[in-house]
C-alpha cells in the first residue's frame, strides 16, 4: 500500500526550471560579446574555407557558322567566286580556319621533278644526291639524280607534287581581302549538371528573322560577328593579318596547292 501511495505521489509531482535575471550591465555585455565573437569566427570560417559555396564542373559548347561569298582573280585560272565551303576548313576545338590568302602552283600531281635551290640543295652530279633523304623543309623525297632546275642551276630530283611550289611571298593585297566582312555565328551552351542550370547565348526569342538582321554593332545580343570587327577589336589590322601563311596543304587528287593565310 506504501509503495502504491508513493508511486501515485510521484505521478502527480511537477517540476519546472526557475529563471533568475539579473540586471548587470557588465554580465549582459560580457553574454553579448561572447556571441558575437562565436558568430564572428563561425563567418570568418566559412568565408576562408569557402563553404557557403557549392562548385560544379561546366559542361559547354560552342559552335560557329561562317558566310560570306567573296570574288577573286587568281592568276591563271580568271575570277572564281568563293563561298564558306571553299574558305572555310573543319571546325577546331575553341577556333575556326578562314582562308584569306592564296599561292596558286598549277598543274600539280604526283610525280617526279627537280627540288627548288632554297628547299633542296645544289649539285654537280647524282653523287650529291641521297636516294630516299628528305628534311622538313623539302617538297618531297629525293630519287638520287641530279637534274637540270633552270639554265644555271642543278638540284637534286624529287618525287612530290610536281611542279614544286617554287613562290615564297604571298599575293599583297591577300586575295581573299573579302574575307574581312565575312561574318561568322557564334553558339555558345553551358549547363552545371548538379544545379540542372543551362544557358546559352542564343535566347528564346531570338528566330530566323532575327538572326539574319542583326548587327553586333548596334544590338549586344546579336551572336553574329564580323571578321574585320574581331581583329580590329584585338588591336590588329585584317589587311596586314590576312596576307601571312602557314605551309601549304596538299592533297591525293590533281589541283593546285595553296598556301592559307
Amino acid at each position: 500500500f506504501i509503495i502504491c501511495f508513493m508511486a501515485c505521489c510521484g505521478l502527480c509531482q511537477y517540476e519546472t526550471n526557475k529563471l533568475v535575471r539579473i540586471q548587470s550591465v557588465r554580465l549582459g555585455s560580457l553574454k553579448w560579446s561572447l556571441n558575437a565573437v562565436i558568430l564572428l569566427v563561425i563567418c570568418l570560417m566559412m568565408l576562408w574555407n569557402r563553404k557557403y559555396q557549392q562548385f560544379d564542373l561546366v559542361v559547354s559548347s560552342v559552335t560557329t557558322k561562317m558566310k560570306g561569298v567573296a570574288q577573286i582573280q587568281l592568276p591563271g585560272e580568271g575570277q572564281l567566286v568563293w563561298d564558306s565551303v571553299d574558305y572555310s576548313g573543319p571546325a577546331q576545338k575553341n577556333s575556326f580556319f578562314v582562308m584569306t590568302n592564296v599561292i596558286v602552283t598549277k598543274g600539280q600531281k604526283q610525280g617526279k621533278c627537280p627540288e627548288v635551290p632554297w628547299n633542296g640543295r645544289l649539285c654537280v652530279s647524282d653523287k650529291d644526291c641521297q636516294k630516299g633523304a628528305s628534311t622538313p623543309q623539302s617538297n618531297g623525297v629525293q630519287t638520287g639524280s641530279c637534274v637540270k632546275f633552270d639554265l644555271l642551276k642543278k638540284t637534286c630530283e624529287v618525287s612530290a607534287w610536281c611542279p614544286v611550289e617554287a613562290t615564297k611571298a604571298p599575293p599583297r593585297p591577300a586575295l581573299l581581302a573579302a574575307a574581312e566582312n565575312f561574318t561568322v555565328l557564334i553558339k555558345n551552351n553551358i549547363r552545371f549538371p548538379a544545379f540542372n542550370f543551362t544557358r546559352r547565348n542564343i535566347l528564346p526569342w531570338m528566330n530566323d528573322s532575327y538572326l539574319k538582321s542583326c548587327q553586333r554593332k548596334t544590338d549586344s545580343l546579336c551572336p553574329i560577328f564580323r571578321l574585320g570587327d574581331i581583329v580590329r577589336e584585338a588591336g590588329e589590322s585584317f589587311t596586314e593579318m590576312a596576307v601571312e601563311v602557314t605551309p601549304p596543304t596538299k592533297t591525293c587528287d590533281e589541283r593546285p596547292s595553296t598556301n592559307h593565310g
